[in-house]
């Protein structure tokens, strides 16, 4: 099953240049002028988060090629759930250079950056350490930037931004970074496990595996390698099983949604069948919720943690976020407003689309999903009691309306 993660184990640190070297053999001399088509053929979808095709993005870079270009390699990792871009970076480090060599040459790239989150201490070692191995073979054309701490540091346009100016702020404004990028060339920016998936490629693989991060009540919690034909059941089997039972799972991070534990249990993860169900694998989060751990509660830290991670430069996320956040802290305090839960359910529809970057649109979209998922609970809530708690102090709940 393993293909990013073969070879030594975890636990054995981080590969050696000549270890890669003795499992994969030098990267295949042609392969990155074919390889463009060939990642279109294998459908490769990015790891980062949004999912998009490999293959189409490196053909937008490669198409401007009149002017030399920049691959970016992002490894900012902001997501407070996966663990899985630190850990390839850290134990695999010359799969992601692989495959950020293979990029560069096949969207005529004179320069690559490896952008790595400032608290990954131990896989920015590592690739430096990696890149070090390697200058011979890099002649000077591959630098490692340490990136802010922060959610949306890990957004495209933030690290262009953050790599020209110092400045991690994320934007929706045109142009976007494959027209005009770092210094204004036209850049790649690419999630680090999507390059080490495209090396893979490279070297006749199918790429048909991606890297998870279980948490909540599975055994085995951490990063594990599953094959995208696996369904959800299957996974959480191969992580020993479920500790207790679930009521949900959250599906892609904090950018991701709440999915009711039975329409999921049984179905594949490959990005098909998921978007025909409405969800998303995204970055490869997935968190089991035990069915005696609050959701309202769950989902008002969430919302907590995004609304104080907005890049504070515009109302719908700066206003509109705070507000939603201070109703869901009083619905999950079950101390609500009379209206509370009407007005969370009105301004998730109305902030979509109007923040000057797409971080309110995923902090809603979440929040969204809880309110289908946790409907119940949420009704509860505002009512002043929680079926998993006791009565709120100063709040008598009659046992009828406490079953209601």
């Amino acid at each position: 099953m393993d293909r990013l993660l073969s070879g030594p184990p975890l636990t054995a640190g981080t590969e050696s240049y000549g270890a890669h070297q003795q499992r994969f053999g030098l990267l295949p001399a042609a392969a990155a002028r074919s390889l463009i088509g060939r990642l279109e053929a294998s459908n490769l979808a990015g790891r980062g988060g949004a999912g998009f095709p490999v293959g189409r993005k490196w053909r937008a870079v490669a198409e401007r090629a009149n002017r030399k270009g920049v691959v970016l390699a992002n490894g900012a990792e902001g997501e407070p759930l996966s663990l899985k871009d630190r850990t390839i970076m850290a134990a695999r480090p010359h799969l992601v250079i692989d495959g950020a060599v293979l990029a560069a040459d096949a969207v005529g790239a004179d320069d690559i950056i490896f952008y790595v989150g400032a608290e990954h201490q131990a896989a920015e070692a590592a690739m430096r350490y990696a890149l070090t191995e390697r200058s011979a073979d890099l002649r000077g054309r591959a630098r490692l930037i340490q990136a802010p701490r922060g959610y949306v540091a890990g957004e495209e346009s933030a690290a262009v931004h953050f790599v020209n100016a110092g400045d991690a702020r994320p934007t929706i404004t045109p142009p976007r970074p494959f027209e005009r990028g770092v210094g204004g060339r036209p850049t790649l920016v690419q999630n680090v496990e999507s390059l080490a998936a495209a090396a893979l490629v490279a070297r006749g693989d199918d790429a048909g595996t991606s890297l998870a991060t279980l948490s909540g009540a599975v055994r085995r919690t951490g990063v594990m390698e599953i094959g995208l034909d696996a369904t959800l059941a299957e996974v959480a089997a191969s992580g020993g099983g479920l500790v207790r039972p679930v009521q949900a799972v959250l599906l892609g991070g904090y950018f991701g949604g709440w999915v009711d534990i039975n329409d999921v249990w049984a179905l594949p993860l490959a990005p098909g069948s998921l978007r025909a169900r409405g969800h998303a694998f995204g970055c490869g989060v997935l968190y089991f919720l035990a069915e005696e751990t609050c959701g309202v509660e769950a989902t008002a830290r969430i919302i907590g943690y995004l609304a104080s991670q907005s890049a504070r430069q515009c109302g719908p996320c700066l206003f509109g976020l705070g507000a939603i956040d201070a109703a869901c802290r009083r619905l999950a305090a079950r101390s609500a407003q009379p209206d509370d839960l009407k007005r969370i359910a009105r301004w998730s529809g109305q902030l979509a689309g109007r923040g000057a970057c797409k971080h309110p649109d995923g902090a809603t979209g979440l929040l969204r999903s809880a309110l289908g998922v946790f409907a119940d609970d949420y009704a509860a809530h505002q009512r002043g009691f929680c079926v998993h708690r006791a009565p709120a102090v100063g709040r008598p709940v009659a046992m009828a309306e406490a079953v209601a």
